[in-house]
């Protein structure tokens, strides 16, 4: 086999058609290098013999040497099993099978010296294996030893035999056949100056270690490859654009902003937000386009920020817009700009999917003419109607909630791109931001505006409800507002939670003078924002509702935010729910409802909800619990492969490792263009690198 990478599955020996198809369809391998880069994801050592007289109940596997003495079936139909009685001399253990029963009998015969493998249970006072391993047993040199590899495998490869040891056969045979085909995929200065495995032994030795010292050496140059590919694409792109767009430059900061500091600021800017000001006025003075990414906790003073940014886009002859997920966040916005912008000559307008005709073709006319400054709204934003005369800064809120195509629309209604500015309140850890941002400038604004008191996060069993129906009665009494959270609509067999319609009908029971709103996603949106209008308005004390509520609803009365069934939701989740309240200057309180029964990682995350106010610690708290999972917005923001062997979290050291080494490469060789990086090049393509296709995305 001559191009490894090339050669299709189903022409490998031991596959063929049929099983090539199950292999496409399964686990996206389609020629023999991905195969091979299919990795296992456990090892289990198999150098140890014992004997069936050293068993206990508490052994995760075991390898035994023996005999089958007699095969015996019992049931019928379904039910039918298969038993054979296995002995080493030193005891007997039962080897058990339910499926491919007729295989097995015609495979093994009594007599004959197997090496068994497998997890030892009891069943009936006595030790059997279901489902083992089995190997004819010849001499040492032939019986499996050291660490044997094992490959996850879903239902429809196991129906047609393809399991764990099916693919540790196939991955012998295509390393075989392509072991002196297995070209290096870095430069050679890369693999000395950082001390890596060559790339066949490093595939040889993550299938078939003879070792664990081998295994981890091999690991780590996997690991190191894929993530310095991903960080080299993504700081040679960024390198690129920013070399090849060129700016709107913001020169001068006039009476639009000078106004504003001076009369309508409504509290001292934190040093946090002062800091990120000053940062990017720099980076809109450059020339180069700006594209930034602001995180902040929830009511951390984002929009604020966002509004003397605009105001310096105004200062210097250029519009602003403002587009946002959701209708009522839209008209939020809308109204706190409004608000804080009263006195000054701005024209500011909300544009919506519910804007009437005649209001519409009013901001399109105005927009289009310049009159119009500043464009709050919704998706409505990116309409091909909507037209600006020279808009110079976007800012994009809770971004991720658009799609890059979305996205991008903004960004081409000026003939010299403007600068682009995405804002999240969903704190993203430093490793997470690294690789699925790692194109953006990030910036954090890490303390919130005077006056804001810490949310006291409380956990309450939920048999002990009195406690807390008082307090919340108490809340009520002084006019404050309150929201009950629930993580189901509808009843649910699988999972014993308290469902919202039931959960409406109890708090209407227990506080009968009060007005209580109820929001949930099957609403029709226009049911939707005019019940959280409701809330807004103070005309409910109550809202209960699903998780639509965990971003969008600003409502500084609301002072208490109770969570049904916590246990149920991630940490990220919890914080963004906790974060609707605390918007005022009065003691806020979150209230985690949990049974006094949890799970180890439940009562983990209840614990670190109420010792830490900290986004980010809770996010990377989040991170290390739940993994990376499939990253929100990973194809969107410039990771062109799924990770196949590394792990952002558990190696955060090599990500880190990796991008020095990239920013090494392209500050010495920015086009990769010194023959010794040709290889770069040639691997950026073949991984799909070079594959932007919307100019301006971050």
């Amino acid at each position: 086999m001559s191009s490894y990478s090339q050669t299709d599955i189903k022409y490998l020996n031991g596959v063929g058609p049929k099983k090539a198809e199950i292999l496409n369809k399964e686990i996206d391998v389609f020629s023999v290098e991905d195969l091979l880069y299919y990795f296992p994801y456990k090892y289990i050592d198999r150098s140890r013999i014992y004997f069936i007289h050293e068993i206990d109940g508490n052994m995760p596997y075991i390898q035994l040497k023996g005999r089958i003495t007699a095969f015996e079936t019992f049931g019928e139909g379904r039910n039918k099993r298969l038993v054979a009685h296995f002995t080493d001399d030193t005891g007997f253990v039962d080897l058990v099978w339910f499926q491919g029963l007729k295989y097995i009998t015609d495979q093994y015969k009594p007599n004959m010296p197997y090496i068994i493998f497998g997890k030892p249970t009891i069943f009936g006072n006595k030790f059997n294996i279901t489902h083992p391993e089995i190997d004819p047993y010849k001499d040492e040199e032939s019986r499996p030893s050291g660490l044997m590899p094992y490959y996850n495998t879903t239902e429809k490869m196991k129906r047609h035999f393809i399991n764990s040891k099916a693919m540790q056969k196939l991955m012998a045979t295509a390393y075989t056949s392509v072991s002196r085909n297995i070209t290096e995929s870095l430069p050679q200065h890369i693999v000395n100056g950082s001390k890596l495995m060559g790339l066949a032994e490093a595939i040889k030795n993550v299938h078939f270690p003879d070792n664990i010292p081998l295994l981890r050496e091999a690991q780590r140059r996997l690991k190191f490859e894929e993530l310095f590919y991903i960080q080299l694409n993504i700081l040679k792109y960024t390198t690129e654009r920013r070399n090849k767009l060129k700016g709107i430059v913001f020169q001068k900061v006039g009476d639009n902003l000078n106004t504003f500091y001076e009369k309508n600021l409504p509290f001292e800017l934190t040093n946090a937000q002062k800091r990120i000001i000053r940062d990017i006025r720099h980076d809109m003075a450059t020339g180069q386009q700006m594209n930034r990414l602001l995180q902040g906790d929830v009511g951390s003073g984002k929009t604020l920020v966002a509004l003397m940014l605009m105001l310096i886009a105004l200062d210097n002859g250029y519009q602003a817009s403002l587009m946002v997920p959701t209708e009522i966040l839209a008209t939020q916005h809308f109204l706190t700009i409004s608000e804080l912008l009263k006195g000054l000559n701005i024209n500011i307008e909300l544009l919506t999917g519910s804007t009437k005709k005649a209001d519409r073709e009013r901001i399109h006319t105005n927009l289009l003419n310049g009159n119009l400054q500043i464009l709050i709204g919704t998706h409505a934003l990116i309409e091909d109607t909507v037209q600006f005369n020279n808009l110079g800064l976007v800012i994009i809120d809770e971004q991720h909630r658009f799609g890059v195509a979305q996205r991008a629309k903004l960004w081409t209604k000026n003939h010299r791109p403007p600068h682009i500015l995405g804002m999240t309140a969903t704190p993203i850890p430093r490793t997470l931001a690294m690789t699925v941002y790692g194109d953006l400038d990030v910036s954090v604004i890490d303390e919130l505006p005077p006056g804001r008191k810490p949310i006291q996060t409380k956990q309450v069993y939920d048999k002990r409800r009195g406690a807390l129906y008082q307090s919340i009665q108490k809340q009520l009494e002084e006019g404050r507002q309150v929201y009950i959270v629930y993580p189901l609509i509808e009843e649910s067999e699988k999972l014993d939670l308290k469902n919202l319609e039931e959960g409406y009908k109890h708090i209407q029971e227990v506080f009968p003078g009060y007005t209580i709103a109820k929001v949930h996603g099957k609403m029709k949106p226009k049911e939707k924002d005019a019940e959280m209008q409701r809330f807004v308005n103070k005309e409910a004390q109550i809202m209960v509702a699903t998780t639509v509520i965990e971003v969008g609803v600003n409502v500084p009365n609301a002072s208490v935010m109770v969570i049904e069934s916590a246990q149920r939701f991630g940490l990220s989740q919890l914080h963004q729910l906790r974060g609707r309240v605390g918007r005022g200057a009065d003691q806020s309180f979150c209230i985690l409802v949990t049974p006094y029964e949890l799970s180890a990682d439940s009562r983990k995350r209840i614990n670190i909800m109420v010792e830490s106010n900290d986004g980010f610690e809770i996010a990377e708290a989040d991170l290390k619990l739940r993994g990376p999972g499939d990253l929100e917005g990973t194809q969107q923001s410039g990771i062109p492969f799924n990770l196949k062997i590394a792990n952002i979290v558990r190696d955060s050291d090599i990500l880190q490792y990796a991008r020095e080494v990239a920013e090494k490469v392209l500050e010495n060789d920015p086009q990769l263009s010194n023959p010794e990086n040709t290889i770069l090049l040639r691997q950026l393509r073949k991984l799909g690198g070079n594959r932007y296709d919307w100019g301006l995305i971050s």
